[in-house]
């Protein structure tokens, strides 16, 4: 979460000349920023000069400041609230992209406080595409939750889910208040293999406002599969706000991954 703090009167000097050919202006400071956030010279949370200080400090043009400002907010660097300033974002959390893992135990582990809402447990019935992921037969009752993760009460992950009934016979009649439905799949279901494909999307109405954002704001679309000794156990979607979450994972040639 980003923290609207008071300027730490941390003194921000004119960009670096700039060697060999030359740099547009808003990219100099748009780096000059960058450097002192990468440095640790601004931390998250920190106010930025506002774009009149930065006008006068460097005596360049509010288009030219402003376009800086704006591809920082792009970057997931800074983030704008307006009437208020431009203040260094928050580092946004990473999920591994070639394992599953316990999202809950992930925030925690940052020291955060993390929650589920389900919004819906349910048993209907499988269209095409779900059907021909689940390999079961179109129309078929399969059973469907939906799902929203929080880290410090703000919404950073939307999961739609559809499980296999002849894996999962019991998934509906679980508590999901004590253990979220991922987390009692990975202990139950002894899985062997995962796919996964990521697209960049717009979130429909309903998705927005579930994961409280702008529904012009675009997100990231975790696809996962997942097979136990041949047989799909599920498929789920999880969508996440890009500008508060990223996925990722590091990994040696060797194709182990690489603890952190």
């Amino acid at each position: 979460m980003t923290r609207l703090l008071a300027p730490r009167n941390r003194a921000v000097h004119a960009p670096r000349p700039v060697a060999g050919e030359p740099v547009a202006l808003f990219q100099q400071i748009k780096d000059h920023i960058a450097r002192q956030i990468q440095d640790g010279t601004l931390r998250a949370g920190d106010r930025l000069p506002s774009e009149h200080e930065l006008v006068a400090q460097f005596g360049i043009s509010r288009m030219t400041v402003n376009r800086a400002l704006r591809e920082l907010v792009a970057q997931g660097r800074i983030v704008r609230v307006a009437g208020v300033g431009s203040f260094v974002a928050e580092k946004k959390p990473q999920s591994t992209l070639l394992q599953i893992v316990n999202l809950a135990s992930e925030i925690r582990q940052r020291g955060h406080d993390y929650a589920c809402e389900m919004l819906v447990v349910e048993r209907v019935a499988a269209t095409l595409e779900v059907a021909a992921a689940l390999n079961v037969r179109t129309g078929e009752s399969v059973f469907h939750s939906v799902c929203v993760h929080l880290e410090d009460g703000v919404p950073i992950q939307l999961e739609d889910r559809f499980v296999n009934p002849q894996v999962v016979p019991d998934f509906a009649q679980q508590d999901f208040s004590a253990q979220q439905p991922s987390e009692f799949l990975l202990r139950t279901v002894p899985f062997d293999e995962i796919e996964h494909v990521v697209d960049a999307v717009l979130p429909t109405a309903e998705q927005a406002q579930r994961l409280q954002m702008d529904a012009a704001e675009p997100c990231l679309l975790l696809t996962r599969r997942t097979w136990t000794q041949g047989t799909p156990v599920t498929l789920v979607r999880c969508l996440h706000p890009a500008s508060r979450y990223r996925l990722g994972s590091r990994y040696q040639s060797s194709g182990n991954p690489i603890s952190t």
